[in-house]
This record gives C-alpha cells, sequence and structure tokens, in this order.
C-alpha cells in the first residue's frame, strides 16, 4: 500500500493523514486521530461498534477506505456534544442508564444521532429496526429503546 497525503473534516476539523486510500477509516481515526468513541468490533462492518456520521449518515468505519471520505463531514462520538454539554441523544443514553459494559454504546447512540436526525419521532417498531444490527451482548437493549425514545422526546419538545 503506497500511502499519500489524505485531508479529512472530522468533528469540523480538518485532518491531514498520511496513509494509503484503501486504509479503514477507523483505524485512521483511532491511531492518527487518538479518537476513541469508534470502536474496533468485528473488522467486517456487522456488529455497529464502529459506526461514525459520514455526511449525517451512519456508516460503519471498519469497512470504509479513506480515500472515500474524502471531502466529506465525518462526526465521531466526540463531536457530539461535551463533558459538560453532552448531546441530548447521549444525555438520554446516560439518563437512562442504557450501558453495562458500554463497548456497542458508540455504534447505539451514533446511529440513533442518525434515525433522528432523519425521523425525529420514530415509534419504537422504527427505533428497533434501526438498531438491530447494532449488536450488544450485555443485554441492555430495553434501556437502549427506552434512550431512544426518551432523546426522541427531548428533541420534539426542543422544536416546540
Amino acid at each position: 500500500m503506497t500511502q499519500t497525503t489524505i485531508r479529512l473534516t472530522v468533528n469540523g476539523g480538518i485532518h491531514d493523514v498520511a496513509a494509503a486510500p484503501e486504509t479503514p477509516l477507523l483505524y485512521v481515526l483511532r491511531n492518527d486521530l487518538e479518537l476513541n468513541g469508534p470502536k474496533y468490533g468485528c473488522g467486517l462492518g456487522e456488529c455497529g461498534t464502529c459506526t461514525v456520521l459520514i455526511d449525517g449518515l451512519a456508516a460503519r468505519s471498519c469497512v470504509i477506505p479513506i480515500g472515500g471520505c474524502v471531502g466529506r463531514d465525518i462526526v465521531t462520538l466526540e463531536g457530539l456534544g461535551t463533558r459538560d454539554e453532552p448531546d441530548p441523544v447521549q444525555q438520554a443514553f446516560i439518563d437512562e442508564q442504557a450501558a453495562q459494559c458500554g463497548y456497542c454504546l458508540n455504534g447505539m447512540i451514533m446511529t440513533t444521532k442518525a434515525l433522528l436526525a432523519i425521523n425525529p419521532q420514530p415509534t419504537e417498531q422504527e427505533a428497533m429496526a434501526t438498531l438491530r444490527y447494532n449488536l450488544c451482548r450485555c443485554c441492555t437493549h430495553v434501556e437502549i429503546l427506552r434512550a431512544v425514545m426518551r432523546a426522541s422526546g427531548q428533541l420534539a419538545e426542543a422544536g416546540d
């Protein structure tokens, strides 16, 4: 793999990265940019722990080459909110205590953020259908679903 300088827009900042264009985005986010929200899970795009937003859509960063990310807006968990001012989705997950080990949370939160951007008031069935390919082995599915619905309600209240 031949390295080149690739310019990425991540969390609103411009980053020049020396890597081969076929390098998975996840590797660059974690190793070069030191963003640890997205996790390495399966490496096949099937578990969801590596989910980021690319141009507002949920995307599995472990299978997306950085060469295809040039000129696109990438947002990681770190780009949603801060410790003092979390994003409403992050706050809903905190309020509902929707974690045990927490490994799946990045994917759950980022997928929820993408869902609520296109469907601010999903039904429980729509939320479950959207999250069905995000794996959680700790069985916090009930709390995660409550967090999605809480975030939806908070966004609806903010829009009034």
